[in-house]
């Protein structure tokens, strides 16, 4: 088998596929697109072909992206789901997952469509629908939220986290710049109104959804993890899956800048979500009070080029000259705070 990575163990790599059932594995071509891993096209011996990812690990970034995304999947494949990747075998010590091929085109920016959201939507309701109890036994999603101070705790982590740039990186004081005189002020804005929102309406900041009211996230959900085949759509990438609050999800599907969702379908989203899942009323109030908090954390995470661990993982993804993504990026979380001063 050609080995076009040093540091991939080839015989786990043929142990996988051989617990897969599937023919031997002559070759490995690594796939572009990984931002926080890196991902192969693994060529069989019988002219098919599987899908390898080998998981990004770092001793401050110490979340299981493999566990997540099993779990998550094997959780949905088992419900009758089939717009997602089959999951065929896992190596947890060597952070390696073996996958059916999902085939399809990404979407591009500004050709998302009234359908395409329709499609995601059903694809929500569907890993959502009853009985529901075996959802219980999936870990919480990375960064869940289950009360409104535990989404301001996590965007105001990340607000202060970008107090504290990489030195080394290139346009490090275009960035402070930019944290100190427009996020950070923005932020205390948002912060405070849904601070008021959260006192008047959900009776207090730590008062929790209950349990009933959490669902199965996909998280990090949007069309830039989708793949379009004819009309179908297929989606990946849940290594941040699990248990969450729905608003999260709504707010974060809506906030992703790689393929924006037209903000002006929003309601009809929130209104799915509530009537699909039978959530109470007040889900529609939460959906909107938060949209601009996830619009800041969203700023906050296209700068993470400019933090060590950001710039440490997409490295180990891609070697994209450092400089030019983080001009590239600091323009996009320009762009993106506008919607939250608008």
């Amino acid at each position: 088998m050609s080995e076009p990575a040093a540091d991939l163990d080839r015989p786990a790599v043929g142990q996988l596929v051989r617990r897969a059932g599937r023919a031997d594995p002559i070759e490995l071509v690594p796939l572009p697109g990984g931002k926080n891993n890196r991902v192969f096209q693994v060529r069989l011996a019988d002219g098919s072909s599987l899908v390898l990812k080998s998981y990004f690990s770092h001793p401050h970034d110490t979340r299981d992206r493999l566990g997540a995304e099993w779990a998550f999947l094997t959780y949905a494949w088992g419900r009758g789901v089939r717009s997602i990747p089959e999951p065929l075998a896992s190596d947890r010590d060597r952070r390696l997952g073996l996958y059916a091929h999902l085939p399809g085109r990404k979407i591009e920016p500004g050709a998302v469509r009234p359908g395409h959201v329709e499609a995601a939507l059903d694809f929500v309701l569907a890993i959502n629908a009853p009985p529901r109890a075996d959802a219980a036994a999936l870990p919480a999603a990375s960064e869940a939220c289950f009360s409104v101070a535990a989404h301001l705790a996590t965007v105001d982590r990340r607000v202060r986290l970008l107090a504290s740039l990489d030195p080394e990186a290139p346009l490090r004081a275009e960035a402070d710049q930019f944290v100190a005189a427009r996020l950070a002020p923005a932020w205390d804005r948002v912060r405070t109104r849904v601070a008021a929102f959260a006192a008047r309406d959900a009776g207090s900041l730590e008062k929790p959804i209950v349990p009933e009211a959490t669902i199965v996230s996909p998280s990090d959900f949007g069309f830039h993890n989708a793949l379009l085949e004819g009309s179908r759509l297929g989606f990946l990438d849940f290594e941040y899956a699990g248990r969450d609050d729905p608003a999260k999800l709504v707010c974060d599907f809506f906030c992703q800048p790689e393929i924006p969702v037209p903000v002006t379908l929003f309601p009809r989203a929130v209104e799915r979500i509530v009537t699909g899942l039978g959530l109470p009323d007040l889900h529609r109030e939460r959906c909107a009070a938060l949209l601009d908090v996830y619009r800041i954390k969203w700023v906050c995470i296209i700068l993470n080029q400019f933090l060590p661990v950001g710039a440490a993982r997409r490295s180990f993804a891609t070697s994209e000259a450092r400089a030019a993504r983080c001009a590239e990026q600091l323009a996009k979380a320009a762009a993106k705070l506008d919607d939250v001063e608008s």
